[in-house]
């Protein structure tokens, strides 16, 4: 099910969300829905119906139906694998997948963003144990195939983009710091990913600015309450960081 009007409004939980946090799941659903650089928005919106499809197998729940796109087998599978077997996620599959009909490198990394940040907002629902959010109407477009001429191999198994390799029309990614963490780079390939990204981490966690700020800002838990919870949640998730 899709519906162009994703409020995020949170009427139905007791539990007192920020309008930041609500805000940024907003922007999250308008970038769900337009065309990417590899993928259009119908099949950004398809990838986002698989990664709920992958979830609810996991789960043991009813299959809550497949998006509005057919999507490549290979992609398919990468949603899943994603999803249900990330531990086993290795280079070998990793090279067969990006090498697969209607795939690369790019499309890797876009699929991964869209995986990442829809699994995310979902999360935050079924941790409040309220329904999910509607998938949005996609968009009309084409993909703009802009692939950062500063992606080079940097130990990771995709291409990333460095500060000094920006091009122009990326360089506020990493927010003008002249270096980035592997967390922040990870899919930079896809620029648009990693503002995604930083959209949510500062509305899920903390801004760039605020983990550099010594005061406490606004929050419940103490910043060390929140770094016990957070690396908690990553040991359970299996997070490689």
């Amino acid at each position: 099910m899709t519906t162009t009007a994703a409020t995020f409004s949170y009427a139905d939980t007791s539990w007192p969300v920020l309008e930041r946090t609500a805000a940024a799941h907003r922007r999250s659903w308008q970038m769900l829905a337009a065309p990417g650089e590899w993928w259009t928005g119908a099949e950004r919106i398809s990838i986002a119906a698989e990664c709920r499809r992958a979830s609810a197998m996991v789960d043991g729940l009813p299959d809550p139906g497949a998006g509005p796109a057919t999507l490549p087998e290979a992609a398919v599978y990468a949603i899943h694998k994603l999803i249900g077997d990330l531990p086993n996620v290795t280079r070998e599959w990793y090279d067969e997948t990006i090498s697969a009909e209607g795939m690369s490198d790019a499309h890797y990394i876009e699929l991964l963003g869209v995986v990442v940040h829809v699994w995310s907002v979902d999360e935050f629902h079924r941790a409040l144990e309220i329904e999910l959010e509607p998938l949005p109407d996609p968009l009309p477009g084409e993909p703009t195939q802009i692939r950062p001429t500063g992606a080079k191999a940097h130990g990771s198994w995709p291409p990333t983009v460095w500060p000094d390799d920006l091009d122009e029309r990326d360089a506020d990614i990493y927010g003008g710091a002249d270096r980035a963490a592997n967390v922040r780079a990870a899919m930079s390939l896809h620029p648009d990913s990693v503002r995604w990204l930083s959209d949510l981490f500062d509305a899920h966690y903390l801004s760039w600015i605020e983990i550099q700020d010594v005061q406490e800002p606004f929050r419940v838990l103490t910043r060390p309450q929140r770094e016990l919870v957070a690396a908690r949640v990553s040991a359970l998730n299996e997070c490689f960081y």
